[in-house]
């Protein structure tokens, strides 16, 4: 049976996405989250998956209940969708007025099991909390409430939830996020965008592949923004800068993404 892995390095010494990959990162990038068959499996072969390997990783994926069909294509269903609610949350940077207070989530003593503690984790790392120690999780209380539903009710349901200021909300920041790592690691993203960005505002066609690649990796890096507030970021805070680039990163790869299905006489 064919790889569905394509190892060849690409910008930034990446290796190319796994074709499951490649096909939910083209789906997340959507509103709605669908395609048509044709334009999926076209798509991920534009960035090195073949036909055949596309239809058996589009198999798997309903079969696992991460895609579903529709009409003439699939959408994404189950987890995902809970995915594409974190990654819109990550490239919007949407905070609601903070008035200093943090929100503390802490785990009760009795005993989870293995996959409660999974979900549970998973969950307060979708909600940009940091761990103080183990069952005890901390964030400033600045985001919209409702945003991340899903990962919301597993919070509410696995911990006790208090409300409250924090002696040194500096040095508590400085413990619970790398900060300074985060930034230096948006800082080379950044550099890896801009010359990909002039390719596509060239229409250049052959930046597409390791574009994909690279866009994959912001919005990964972007899901790692703990979305503090201002008065606790360092002043040359990247954050909205890299969103800023991947906004306009996303909408010329998709101007030139048409023009080449369109060129194929594709939808």
């Amino acid at each position: 049976m064919a790889s569905t892995r394509n190892t060849r390095p690409v910008a930034g010494g990446r290796r190319r996405l796994t074709a499951r990959s490649v096909l939910a990162s083209t789906l997340l990038g959507l509103n709605p989250p669908e395609l048509s068959a044709r334009a999926l499996v076209g798509g991920a072969e534009l960035l090195g998956v073949t036909p055949g390997t596309a239809r058996v990783a589009i198999s798997r994926m309903v079969a696992a209940g991460e895609l579903e069909p529709t009409a003439d294509g699939y959408r994404l269903a189950g987890h995902l969708l809970q995915r594409q609610a974190r990654q819109d949350l990550s490239r919007s940077g949407a905070r609601a007025r903070w008035n200093g207070t943090w929100r503390t989530a802490i785990v009760p003593g009795e005993a989870r099991s293995a996959a409660q503690r999974t979900d549970l984790r998973r969950a307060m790392t979708t909600l940009r909390y940091g761990e103080l120690r183990d069952g005890v999780w901390l964030r400033p209380d600045n985001l919209p409430p409702g945003a991340l539903a899903a990962a919301e009710a597993v919070a509410a349901h696995q911990t006790i939830a208090v409300v409250g200021t924090v002696a040194d909300e500096h040095a508590v920041t400085a413990r619970l996020w790398d900060l300074g790592g985060w930034a230096a690691d948006a800082g080379a993203l950044l550099a890896e965008l801009t010359p990909l960005q002039t390719r596509l505002d060239r229409h250049d066609s052959s930046a597409l592949a390791d574009g994909f690649v690279v866009a994959a990796a912001v919005l990964r890096h972007l899901q790692a923004d703990p979305l503090l507030p201002a008065r606790l970021l360092p002043a040359t805070w990247p954050g909205d800068e890299l969103r800023s680039a991947q906004g306009r990163f996303d909408a010329s790869f998709k101007a030139v993404l048409g023009d080449w299905h369109r060129a194929r006489g594709g939808t």
